[in-house]
């Protein structure tokens, strides 16, 4: 069974930007067939707040990301989906010292928060339950992989630290100071892709309300366009330029 769930961790960790794109289509067809068929999705006392409540759920998990990775050296906490497991050190200072997985603990309130956006109970139990079973997996094969290299410095470390639920008594201070090039070279697409989700869903209600595409220059609009403009900004940066680029960060 260790061999097994060590198998499927890794081969989901490679693959670990998948559940969003399977899961948060069927979430927009649920929103849309209540939409549609005029079922009651949320209490028309607080419909005009729940994208926003939606909103600060999912920028939460962003900030978690983003004070992690600033904090974060070289060849730790990255997307190594190619190459596998890779960690020429191990975090245990700063959010580390309170959880040990707080970059998959911020994934979930991203995608958490788009997720209610389908206004089901159900679907937001589903997605819940699917992402406890897919990351479970992943964290197990990625302690595996740092059990072996770091041995007693890890489980010395993970005797204290909770997997996913923090806990501030054990806390220490970063090591490294915060690193925003680090930040703006590694979360920029995932600022990106919340604010194209919201818009996404909010213009679909328009949509199915209205019965037509009307141009509204809102908040959605605003931040989807201004996201994008960003993304594409330190894109180019990233890929053209040193200007990002810090040494062992």
């Amino acid at each position: 069974m260790l061999e097994e769930l060590e198998m499927q961790g890794n081969f989901l960790f490679r693959n670990r930007g998948s559940l969003p794109l399977l899961l948060l289509p069927a979430g927009l067809g649920i929103f849309i067939y209540q939409e549609y068929f005029g079922i009651v999705k949320i209490p028309l006392a607080v419909d005009n707040i729940y994208p926003y409540i939606c909103l600060f759920i999912s920028l939460a998990g962003f900030a978690i990301r983003v004070y992690t990775v600033g904090f974060t050296p070289k060849n730790t906490s990255g997307r190594n989906t190619i190459t596998g497991q890779l960690a020429d050190q191990l975090n245990t200072t700063g959010i580390y010292s309170i959880v040990r997985h707080p970059l998959y603990m911020g994934n979930f309130l991203m995608w958490l928060g788009i997720a209610m956006l389908a206004e089901n109970a159900w679907f937001i139990l589903i997605f819940i339950l699917a992402f406890w079973i897919y990351y479970e997996r992943i964290m197990f094969a990625e302690e595996q992989y740092l059990r072996r290299k770091f041995k007693e410095v890890f489980t010395d470390w993970a005797e204290k630290t909770p997997a996913f639920i923090p806990s501030l008594k054990n806390y220490r201070p970063s090591l490294l100071s915060f690193s925003i090039k680090k930040v703006l070279k590694k979360e920029k697409n995932g600022l990106f892709a919340v604010f194209i989700l919201f818009f996404v869903f909010q213009y679909t209600e328009d949509i199915l309300q209205t019965g037509s595409f009307a141009v509204v220059f809102d908040f959605w609009l605003y931040t989807f366009f201004l996201s994008g403009i960003f993304y594409l900004v330190f894109k180019i940066l990233k890929r053209y330029t040193v200007l990002l680029d810090e040494a062992d960060r």
